[in-house]
């Protein structure tokens, strides 16, 4: 079985000229119009003690048939401007959206002595299968993972295989496939002054909560002294989930060489004009039918910005729900 072709997506809005200002814009401007939306968060006590919160967004009317899972990027949330645009998709359309927050991302530090990274796919199997017992068996529940949840959602799907999956299709945009590609691109040339001091504000910040629950936890001087993502993950997100240092965090957690053993039909999209995945990166095949990559000249990370000054964002969330339910449905 051969999957779908995605729809096409509309150009690129004309006011936001390259990645960067796809990037930006779609997030601080075209994706922050419209009502907020209002979530039903619950609360999951985790095996290990901790907590996972989930943000729920339901249709008012019928019970929804289907369903879908959304993993946030890096220091996302339910607020995330991808977030809310989908949000406002699926209430349109009837379909229950659940956004399920990685530790400490819900505006709560987590208890346990860890955090989240970008290959945790026990957690996100954790994630799936609580939200597919929430929803119940009637409903055909698909997933989308974005940025970081992206990457972490393929090594999931890599490593469970298609028996008894809780889903039967999954969308990844914008993964960092090798994450040490993406980690040099966000840390040089202009993210150097832009994208990665905006991450470290508030991973450093958390960290010192962290500290602060469990004193010694790591280097606590070394962590605040960290210039860039390679610093950090060198110091706090490698030695909290048992790597040796970032490179073998890197390394062991990249979806890329992983995506030929996928057996869940599934779509990659990464825009070529990503300013945190470099085109050079991106495979050019995948030797696995039930793969499908989608790169697109434009798009930004996360940006996918249409329309004239303010734009909208809201046509991403259509062409992925549209392929996912062909895709699930065979």
């Amino acid at each position: 079985m051969s999957l779908p072709e995605p729809s096409a997506l509309p150009p690129a809005a004309p006011w936001l000229p390259g990645g960067h200002a796809l990037t930006i814009g779609s997030a601080l401007v075209a994706g922050r119009t419209g009502e907020p939306t209002r979530w039903r968060r619950q609360r999951l006590e985790t095996p290990d003690g901790d907590f996972i919160d989930v943000d729920w967004a339901e249709p008012s009317a019928a019970p929804p048939s289907r369903g879908v899972v959304l993993f946030h990027g890096l220091e996302g949330s339910s607020n995330s401007h991808y977030a809310r645009a989908l949000a406002d998709w699926t209430r349109r359309i009837g379909w229950a959206l659940a956004v399920p927050h990685f530790r400490g991302c819900s505006g709560e530090v987590n208890r346990a002595p860890r955090a989240y990274h970008s290959g945790d796919w026990p957690e996100i199997d954790w994630m799936l299968r609580q939200v597919r017992h929430a929803m119940g068996d009637e409903v055909d529940l698909v997933a989308i993972g974005v940025s970081l949840g992206g990457n972490a959602l393929l090594r999931w799907a890599a490593e469970t295989g298609a028996a008894r999956s809780p889903v039967g299709a999954l969308a990844a945009v914008c993964a960092p496939l090798d994450l040490a590609a993406s980690a040099a691109a966000i840390s040089g040339g202009l993210g150097r002054w832009t994208y990665t001091p905006m991450f470290l504000r508030t991973m450093k910040t958390k960290a010192l909560a962290k500290w602060a629950q469990f004193p010694g936890l790591f280097d606590r001087e070394r962590m605040l002294k960290a210039r860039t993502l390679q610093d950090f993950d060198d110091v706090f997100t490698a030695p909290l989930h048992g790597f040796i240092d970032a490179a073998d965090y890197w390394q062991r957690c990249s979806a890329g060489p992983h995506l030929h053993r996928i057996r869940i039909p599934t779509l990659v999209l990464n825009p070529r004009d990503d300013p945190f995945v470099p085109k050079a990166a991106l495979p050019k095949q995948v030797a696995s039918e039930q793969v499908r990559l989608w790169q697109p000249e434009r798009g930004g990370h996360v940006g996918f910005a249409s329309g004239c000054f303010p734009g909208s964002i809201d046509a991403l969330p259509q062409v992925l729900t549209d392929w996912l339910e062909r895709a699930s449905h065979g």
